[in-house]
C-alpha cells in the first residue's frame, strides 16, 4: 500500500509542477493590426511578462510572413544587444527600439512598400521561461490614409464654422445697409 501512496503522490506532485512550468512561461503583447502608410516608418510594438527576472539570457526573435505565404524570414534578433539583418528584405531598415528593462522588445521598421504587407511575430525567451505564446502583429501597407470618422467629423465641424462666419457676415452687412437707407430718407425727409 506504501508504493500506491508514494505513487499516487508522485503523480499529484508532477501535475503540480507542470502547472506551474506552464503558469511560468513567458506572455507576449503586440498590437493584432497596424495600418501604415507607403514610405513612412512604422514602430511594431511589442511588451513581454515573465515569471523570471529579466536575465542575460532574453532572447527575441522577429520573424516576417509574407502576405503571399511565401517563406518565413528573419527581421531582427537580440541577445544581450540587437542585432540586425545582414541581409534580406529588412537589411538597413529595421532598428531597435526596445527597453528591456520595461519589457519592451519592440522594433521601427523604416520606409515601408506595399511587399511589407505580412504578418511579423515576436518571440521572447527568458530563461528558465523558455515556452509562451508568440506576438503577431499584422502589417497593412496603404497609398494613402483613408478618410476615417474623425476626419469627417474634423471636415464637417470646419465647414459648418466657414457657414456660420459667412451667415454672420451677410447679416451685418444687410443691417448696415438698412440702416445708411434709413439714414438718407430721414436725411432727405428732413430737407423737405
Amino acid at each position: 500500500m506504501r508504493g500506491r501512496s508514494w505513487l499516487g503522490a508522485a503523480l499529484v506532485l508532477g501535475a503540480q509542477l507542470r502547472a506551474l512550468w506552464l503558469a511560468a512561461a513567458v506572455e507576449v503583447h503586440t498590437a493584432k493590426e497596424v495600418v501604415a502608410v507607403n514610405g513612412t516608418n512604422q514602430r511594431l510594438k511589442c511588451t513581454f511578462s515573465s515569471s523570471s527576472p529579466v536575465g542575460q539570457q532574453l532572447s527575441v526573435s522577429w520573424n516576417f510572413q509574407p502576405e503571399d505565404l511565401g517563406a518565413h524570414e528573419p527581421v531582427f534578433y537580440y541577445l544581450k544587444e540587437p542585432y540586425e539583418p545582414p541581409s534580406g528584405r529588412f537589411k538597413d531598415r529595421v532598428t531597435w527600439d526596445g527597453n528591456i528593462e520595461r519589457n519592451d522588445v519592440s522594433i521601427i521598421i523604416w520606409n515601408l512598400k506595399p511587399s511589407d504587407n505580412g504578418t511579423f511575430t515576436c518571440q521572447v525567451t527568458n530563461w528558465p521561461d523558455v515556452y509562451g505564446t508568440i506576438g503577431e502583429v499584422r502589417l497593412r501597407v496603404v497609398q494613402k490614409v483613408n478618410f476615417s470618422e474623425i476626419h469627417f467629423l474634423a471636415v464637417a465641424i470646419g465647414s459648418a464654422s466657414v457657414l456660420m462666419v459667412i451667415v454672420v457676415t451677410a447679416v451685418i452687412i444687410c443691417r448696415q445697409r438698412r440702416r445708411k437707407a434709413r439714414d438718407r430718407r430721414l436725411e432727405a425727409a428732413d430737407t423737405e
